[in-house]
Order: C-alpha cells, then sequence, then structure tokens
C-alpha cells in the first residue's frame, strides 16, 4: 500500500517524515503497538481514522455497523473490511435493530421541509421516529466496546458546541468532546477528505447527512455558513479553540468541586455556588443515563439551603433533608 510520493504505510511508520507525519502530530493516537478498535462507517472521517490509526503504529480493530436504516447499508461493510485488511487491520461487522421511540416524542417538521424531501419508504418510516439520531448513537454504542476511537473531527466539535448551546448546555456542554476517544479531533473535515483521496479511497457519502430533519445538518449546511459570513472568518477554530479553553475550566471546577460532600446541606448552602451545582450534578448523575438538568440541580440546592424540606429530584427520586443532611429517596 502506497501513500504520497510512493511511500508505504509500513514505511511511514518507520520513517517521521513520512505522508502523515503532520497530521499525526495534531492527533491524539495512542503509543504505537497499542490495540485500538476504530469504528469506521465508510465514510471519509472513519477511513482517515483507519489510516492514521494504522500509521501511527497502532495495532487496529476496524468495526463496522450498520443500522440498516437505508438501501444497500448491507454492502459497505465489504468495503470498510477490504480497506481494513489494505491497512493490516482486523475487521469486524456488526448489525444493530434501531428501537422505536416514544409516540409523540420530538418536534414535528416543519411542513416546507417535510414536503421537500421524497424518501424511500423504509427510510422514511424509520426518519419519522423521534430522536432517531440519539437511538441509532445508543445502538451503535452498544456493540463496540469501551474506549472505541471515533472519527470526529474539528468540525464536528464546532456543529456539537453550536447544539449545545441551543440546547441549553452549560459549561460541560459547552467544553465539547474530549479528545481521549476522539484522536483525529484537531483535523479539518477537508483533511480526512484528502487523507481518502491520497490513498485512493473512495468515502460512502451517507445521503441522510444531507436532510434537515435533523439538526446537526442544519448546523452544518446553514448555521455555520452563515455564522462565518456574519463573522468574516472561518469560525470553526474559533469554537473548537473556545472548547478546550472550557474544558480546562471545567476539568478545573470539577477538581474543586470533588472536595464538597453532596450529602453536607451546610456545606452545599456555604460553597461557591458553580462548585455546589458540579458536586450535586455528579452526585444525582450517579447510576443514571443522563445528568440532571439545571433545573432539577437548582431546586435540590434550594433544599440544602433550607428553602425546602424535599424535592422531585427526577428518574422517580426524591431528595429530602434530615438533621441537615440530603437524602437521595427512590
Amino acid at each position: 500500500m502506497s501513500g504520497p510520493g510512493g511511500r508505504s504505510i509500513q514505511q511511514s511508520q518507520r520513517d517521521p517524515v513520512g505522508p502523515w507525519a503532520s497530521l499525526l502530530a495534531r492527533c491524539t493516537f495512542p503509543p504505537a503497538g497499542t490495540a485500538v478498535t476504530c469504528a469506521v462507517s465508510g465514510g471519509a472521517d472513519s477511513l482517515a481514522l483507519l489510516v492514521l490509526a494504522t500509521a501511527a503504529g497502532c495495532a487496529v480493530t476496524a468495526v463496522h455497523v450498520d443500522h440498516g436504516l437505508r438501501p444497500g447499508s448491507a454492502a459497505e461493510a465489504g468495503a470498510v473490511a477490504e480497506a481494513a485488511a489494505r491497512y493490516g487491520a482486523t475487521f469486524r461487522a456488526e448489525t444493530v435493530d434501531i428501537a422505536p421511540g416514544p409516540a409523540g416524542a420530538g418536534p414535528a417538521l416543519p411542513p416546507a421541509l417535510g414536503a421537500a424531501r421524497a424518501l424511500p419508504p423504509a427510510l422514511g418510516a424509520a426518519r419519522a421516529l423521534p430522536n432517531l439520531e440519539a437511538r441509532a448513537r445508543a445502538a451503535r454504542y452498544a456493540v463496540l466496546p469501551a474506549g472505541v476511537l471515533t472519527g470526529h473531527t474539528a468540525d464536528d466539535q464546532a456543529e456539537t458546541v453550536l447544539l449545545n448551546l441551543l440546547r441549553g448546555a452549560g459549561l460541560d456542554g459547552l467544553a465539547g468532546m474530549r479528545a481521549a476517544h476522539h484522536p483525529i479531533l484537531a483535523l479539518r473535515r477537508h483533511e480526512t477528505e484528502a487523507v481518502c483521496a491520497a490513498e485512493g479511497l473512495t468515502p460512502f457519502v451517507d445521503p441522510t447527512n444531507a436532510d434537515p430533519a435533523h439538526r446537526r445538518n442544519r448546523a452544518r449546511h446553514e448555521l455555520l455558513p452563515l455564522l462565518n459570513d456574519i463573522a468574516q472568518r472561518d469560525v470553526v477554530p474559533v469554537l473548537a479553540r473556545q472548547a478546550a479553553l472550557l474544558r480546562d475550566e471545567a476539568e478545573t471546577l470539577d477538581a474543586l468541586a470533588a472536595g464538597l460532600d453532596p450529602t453536607d446541606a451546610p456545606s452545599l448552602a456555604a460553597a461557591p455556588p458553580a462548585l455546589a451545582r458540579r458536586a450535586l450534578r455528579r452526585w444525582l448523575g450517579q447510576g443514571q443515563d443522563h445528568p440532571p438538568d439545571a433545573a432539577t440541580v437548582e431546586r435540590v440546592l434550594g433544599v440544602a439551603r433550607g428553602h425546602a424540606a424535599r424535592t422531585d429530584a427526577g428518574g422517580g427520586r426524591t431528595v429530602a433533608r434530615t438533621a441537615n443532611v440530603l437524602r437521595l429517596e427512590h
């Protein structure tokens, strides 16, 4: 297998000035020889992840997950298997069923957008289910090992920050994705496409990536271009940099809040609100699929401050205060 200039991937691993050295310097892959699992859908980002992980000297297992949401998706696994073999990676294919969403959940699509698309019947039926992206993601991660590497880029990071902002997320949401399991998070989407082009790889283009029913697609195709136009600059690096700064601050607050006992009502009441909220979020979020929302945290903080004796803590739980101690009751 040859990269730019006729160098092989094996040569690139031994040669620090190999074809992908400049990109790898901005990646966060573990040391050479480390066994890693890469989620490889067959798109440009995940194929570039496969190329760069093997170039970094990792022992790669590529896993393709077929959600069965569009015609012909099963054939993509074969192409990913060929790419994995080409780079000396182990390959595994997984097929998942997407559970139906709750009836009536999720926002209705604006009529103009709904009328503008003609979807295949099977895909249209699946798309009509609320929170499809979240359910597909949950099904995908259910068959992937903990610590799986994904091909999210700086462009994905910018989209995530904006979407979290629109959802009303706090500091953690605005800090975006952590680099731990996203080793190419500092790269741009055009760079992953360039890797594929240089390697002669033809990425799959998921038609759902242009579907405005998904908020991320609207952020990608409408919101970011508008922000670029207003700012007269590429705002992706700006958003990615802000996320990194906020992530450092979030980690500092977490370290400070770790010394605060979330069941000690007087200590919570006397603590700076930012630390009290983080201590409560950590406590209330234990064993839950999602962290508590801001309103729940504020209600529990009100109990700690003596404004109420008990309150709803979400998930069928209650927080009560007795003798200056908070109790979480199920």
